[in-house]
């Protein structure tokens, strides 16, 4: 969407209608962001003004924001000078994406007071600024005082509204006026209108070209004329185009409100880029840990191949050792002896001949202990970092797989009780408190979220875990005994858990099943996906393991596609 001079226009029309309303609450909810609260005829409305360089708006909106509990400077300011004020009009200039809202009311002596703010919606230059009845700065939410810059944005200078080599679109009376004032640069009808006229933008000029299924600039140009001439009238509204959004003249007979279509949209627009961030915040936290714990592997089979030899040092010491009554006590750099181990094939020792061959034996018994000893630790070490590696590729297939923010803190608790995450996660919430973050519902035990998927089969309900702690909630302690658990062979994924209320599936029953498990796995994707299935009796959590990871046994195994 193109929140272009046109969008601004039709936005501020459809703003009017807030006249006489009376402002009681004013937030700033970040650094971009600025929430006026008013109230008209008995209902309260909130005014969204967003200069974010990428979805900068102001629409009126019903999604909550955070209210922080110290208000910055500037939303101080706001507040002193238009709490009590009431709205006078809505003003947008020609086609620039510029809207004046004047205020007025009474001061604390009955006098009438004005105010303004100007909303300057400039892509990367986008600000809020609070005027006097003189069009004096009071404050801004963002000051200029560059020298480089072409106004400068500071309390107690004079407002200058921002200038344009464009022309007005609007001062165009007719085909002829327009064509005069159109650069021809190119061939390119949506570059040189754009370049020629303010508040129109390329990629709307392309849309009408689609939408008329005609470059005819005549043709164009009336389709502006209809659309600029309904934002008074407010009959436009938003067409679907590829997941885009173009203004059109109004073709529906049910009521369209610009602001709220526009509030959706950038909500929704948002949060999936908060997920998105946050999400990828995690996951490089995860990954790095993960590329850390497989170079910690391969350290490991580098030491275990070290290990090899170490029956070799124990037959060197062994060896020598018998023969010390037939070895002169000589310091040599090598000995052939006879391996009675090997039909008593000769075998060539390479000594240290700074030692004694009795010495040469003791170090090869040390050098056989050490490495005996570095077999056992090593080889546990590995175990315990393979399972590592499981349980974070489990956590990364959750963490691919999560659809909101709930779904993100969640996983987020769940990393919180793993030593080596702990302090790195608490700098990521704290980080992201913006989000307003909650759990959802909790279990009895008050220690896990519990709201895994819900499925319908015939009249069999089967539930499916969102992430490790709930399929640990859900196989060990929501399930019955004799309820049947699935889960995909030897490939992460989620648990199901087929709830019979002494009622017996039949193999139809168990095979949707098991198609509903192998889609909410990293095998998604695959076809003939084995999925493994059993009496909860028999699947088992062993002591001190990773969350989601059980042993279970007595199963049988189906080849399913994945469905949903």
């Amino acid at each position: 969407m193109a929140f272009d001079g046109i969008v601004t226009k039709a936005i501020a029309s459809e703003l009017n209608m807030l006249s006489g309303a009376r402002i009681d609450k004013i937030f700033q909810s970040n650094l971009n962001n600025v929430i006026i609260g008013m109230y008209l005829n008995g209902i309260n409305y909130a005014l969204n003004i967003s200069i974010d360089s990428s979805n900068y708006r102001i629409n009126l909106t019903t999604h909550p924001k955070p209210n922080p509990k110290i208000a910055p400077n500037f939303c101080m300011v706001l507040r002193k000078h238009l709490i009590g004020l009431h709205i006078k009009n809505v003003i947008t200039n020609n086609l620039e994406r510029v809207i004046t809202i004047e205020f007025e009311g009474l001061n604390d002596i009955d006098d009438l007071i004005s105010k303004k703010i100007v909303i300057e919606l400039m892509g990367r230059h986008c600000n809020i600024i609070l005027l006097d009845s003189e069009n004096n700065i009071i404050d801004s939410l963002r000051h200029i005082n560059s020298e480089n810059a072409n106004r400068i944005i500071i309390p107690h200078v004079k407002y200058i509204y921002p200038k344009t080599d464009k022309k007005s679109f609007l001062d165009c009376i007719d085909f002829e006026t327009f064509i005069k004032n159109l650069k021809t640069e190119s061939d390119s009808n949506s570059l040189n209108i754009s370049n020629s006229f303010n508040g129109i933008s390329k990629k709307y000029i392309s849309f009408i070209e689609n939408e008329i299924d005609s470059s005819n600039l005549e043709y164009i140009y009336n389709y502006l004329i209809k659309v600029i001439h309904n934002t008074d009238s407010l009959n436009l509204e938003f067409k679907n185009i590829d997941n885009d959004y173009f203004l059109v003249p109004f073709s529906n007979s049910k009521p369209f409100s610009l602001n709220f279509f526009i509030d959706d949209f950038y909500y929704k627009k948002e949060s999936m880029q908060e997920l998105k961030n946050y999400k990828n915040t995690v996951l490089k936290l995860i990954l790095s840990t993960f590329e850390k714990y497989k170079k910690r592997l391969k350290n490991m089979d580098s030491k275990l191949r070290d290990c090899d030899n170490l029956e070799k040092y124990k037959l060197y010491g062994e060896l020598i050792t018998a023969n010390l009554y037939r070895i002169p006590n000589n310091n040599i750099n090598e000995i052939t002896l006879e391996n009675y181990y090997d039909n008593n094939k000769e075998i060539t020792i390479t000594l240290d001949e700074r030692y004694s061959p009795s010495i040469n034996a003791k170090r090869f018994y040390k050098k056989y202990n050490k490495l005996k000893n570095t077999l056992e630790i090593v080889s546990k070490q590995k175990e315990e970092t393979i399972n590592e590696l499981e349980y974070l590729e489990s956590i990364i297939y959750e963490l691919n797989t999560a659809n909101t923010i709930e779904d993100i803190s969640e996983i987020l608790d769940e990393l919180s009780d793993n030593d080596m995450f702990k302090d790195k996660i608490e700098n990521i919430i704290n980080k992201n408190k913006k989000l307003n973050i909650k759990k959802s519902n909790l279990t009895k035990n008050k220690t896990v979220s519990f709201n895994p998927l819900k499925y319908k089969i015939n009249d069999f309900i089967l539930l499916v875990g969102r992430n490790n702690k709930e399929n640990d909630y859900l196989t060990n302690k929501y399930a019955k005994k004799t309820d049947i658990w699935f889960h995909t062979k030897d490939i992460h994924g989620s648990h199901g858990v087929l709830i019979l209320d002494n009622k017996t599936p039949n193999q139809d029953i168990l095979t949707k099943c098991a198609e509903i498990v192998a889609y909410h796995s990293k095998a998604k994707l695959s076809s003939n996906v084995p999925v493994d299935y059993c009496e909860i009796k028999f699947v088992k959590k062993p002591k001190g393991s990773k969350p989601g990871m059980v042993i279970y046994a007595n199963n049988s195994t189906l080849y399913v596609n994945p469905k949903n």
